[in-house]
């Protein structure tokens, strides 16, 4: 029996070409990247500042299911679907996230796809890669030292210390670090007050460099960032500080998109990486819109399932940059599927038919949910071994119930050649003119209203409920200018409701909304749900325990 490949095994066997070689397909002039090293290199603003007339390309969005611990494979999906349209003659290209090292470290794992399906170098993007997340992590705490400093200066602006809502941020889960007691050890080290940190991920800047259209874009919205009150309650902003430009400074080289490429040889952006169960979860702007002027075809991902990333790229990245979706591909994975259906991991190899049908309400919601935004649908039914033609046909009847097509994707295995059913049909999906896109919600309905929108609608939730401190916190945005606001949504991924236990589709539960936090500069309100954490805890056993380097020096357990 032959030895399945490791995905790292898998992607040092890849023959990459030069990035050079890449972007002069892309039509990009060597002039114009700025290579780090040989395989994976920064576009330069002043080359996408000249492609505003190009005609744009179809953008395709891959989401899926709620996830599971089985594994659904979107970024994987992502990758596939990318070279199956290259394959059958499109000229397409993928946009994904860069992964975060919390997860890499705790338990996710590496985020560049899987088997033949995946983005490369993967070491380097699932490490420091061009370091971005570096970047915008210097500037969010540079402005959270700045803030501090002012108020040890003597505290001009009048700033209440009780009333600083700008927490620090890293690149790692660390649990002991959400609620800290920052400035002790005397009057030399300023004013001790509450204070926490948030993941990076989470950080109000990686919002904003995602959805920033300019460097002058990026520091009018870094300018806009609300870090506090005075007494009075009159708001504090990032401009008052006089932090902007120095926090433009450290974040102009993160702002350009990152180019590398499929195992195919096919390119890839990878920019920016903000969560989708804490924050937007797409990748950047910058990198989407330029993805659509270089290539036919865009594919790209938007984190979790499609209740919280789709839902927010569709309400939150294409309404605020204008993008028009063409199509919306659904990933689902039998095992998944199962699990939603009631049957334990251990079970999963396992034929199921009852509990796949019974688990099927889940892929069902989600394609009802994503009909509401009024752009065609496919489902990709990411393959395993222990997958039964019967448990295939399940799938595709039951779609073709709900009025749309499943394909088995061998993506995985086979590379683009395994979504090359998938990827026809897609392009057929965006090339017709019947697109209709419209976000769930106005952005003149009361802050209030959407959220209760997006828990109907989307979560089929019977209500929303808070306390009167957050629907007066509500009133207060909407007071000061920020009624037109969409919202981020900072609930559980694993669940429709805010109970992560809830598998399949519930009905009748209620959101309970915990806080809210004004993104005045991401221009978004985030509305935390239940227990959701913006600062992940490692579980008992992390993935840091068994990483390090082997006897060649390559890095090990990672992967």
């Amino acid at each position: 029996m032959a030895t399945v490949k490791s995905d790292i095994e898998i992607a040092r066997e890849a023959k990459m070409k030069p990035i050079m070689e890449v972007g002069k397909a892309l039509g990009i002039p060597e002039k114009d990247l700025i290579p780090y090293g040989h395989t994976k290199a920064k576009v330069h603003l002043d080359y996408i500042n000249t492609l505003s007339s190009k005609k744009d390309g179809k953008l395709i969005l891959v989401t899926a299911i709620s996830p599971t611990p089985a594994g659904e494979g979107k970024t994987t999906t992502t990758v596939g679907l990318g070279d199956g349209l290259n394959r059958i003659g499109k000229k397409a290209m993928v946009c994904l996230r860069e992964p975060s090292l919390g997860p890499c470290f705790g338990m996710k794992g590496g985020a560049a796809g899987g088997g033949y399906a995946q983005i490369v170098p993967m070491e380097d993007i699932n490490l420091h890669f061009t370091g971005d997340f570096h970047a915008i992590t210097s500037a969010h705490n540079l402005l959270s030292a700045m803030i501090d400093n002012h108020i040890y200066w003597g505290n001009e602006l009048g700033i209440d210390t009780r009333r600083v809502t700008w927490r620090r941020v890293m690149d790692m889960n660390d649990r002991a670090l959400r609620e800290i007691v920052c400035s002790l050890g005397g009057v030399a080290n300023g004013y001790p007050r509450e204070a926490g940190f948030d993941i990076t991920v989470a950080s109000e800047i990686m919002a904003i460099l995602c959805l920033s259209t300019s460097i002058e874009d990026l520091e009018r919205r870094i300018g806009q960032i609300v870090i506090g009150a005075k007494r009075d309650k009159g708001q504090i902003l990032a401009k008052d500080i006089k932090a902007p430009g120095a926090m433009t400074v450290l974040l102009k080289d993160a702002l350009m998109p990152n180019l590398v490429q499929t195992l195919e040889n096919n390119p890839a952006f990878v920019h920016g990486g903000p969560f989708a169960n804490i924050a937007h979860g797409c990748n950047s702007v910058m990198a989407t819109k330029a993805g659509l002027k270089l290539a036919d075809y865009v594919v790209t991902e938007a984190g979790f399932g499609a209740d919280l990333g789709a839902e927010k790229f569709f309400d939150i990245k294409c309404r605020k940059a204008g993008l028009t979706p063409a199509a919306t591909v659904i990933v689902a994975t039998i095992r998944a599927l199962k699990m939603h259906g009631g049957v334990a991991k251990e079970e999963l190899k396992k034929e199921n038919t009852e509990a796949l049908k019974k688990g099927m309400v889940n892929l069902g919601r989600h394609i009802e949910n994503m009909k509401k935004f009024g752009v065609p649908i496919a489902v990709a039914i990411n393959h395993f071994v222990t997958d039964t033609d019967a448990d295939i046909e399940v799938i595709r009847s039951f779609c073709k119930e709900h009025g749309v097509e499943a394909f088995k994707c061998t993506h995985w295995a086979e590379g683009g050649k395994g979504t090359e059913a998938l990827a026809k049909h897609v392009a057929e999906l965006a090339d017709r003119s019947s697109v209709q896109f419209k976000p769930i919600y106005g952005e003149d309905m009361p802050l209030w209203e959407k959220i209760k929108t997006i828990a109907r609608e989307i979560y089929r939730a019977d209500d929303i409920v808070a306390d009167k401190s957050v629907r007066d916190q509500l009133r207060s945005y909407e007071s000061q200018g920020y009624g037109k606001f969409p919202i981020c949504m900072a609930k559980t991924q694993y669940s429709f409701s805010t109970d992560p236990n809830l598998k399949g589709a519930p009905i009748n539960h209620i959101v309970p909304i915990r806080e809210v936090r004004l993104s005045a500069g991401a221009e978004f309100i985030v509305v935390v749900c239940g227990d959701i954490m913006t600062m992940p805890g490692l579980p008992k056993a992390p993935s840091a325990e068994v990483i390090g380097l082997d006897a060649k020096g390559q890095i090990a357990g990672l992967f």
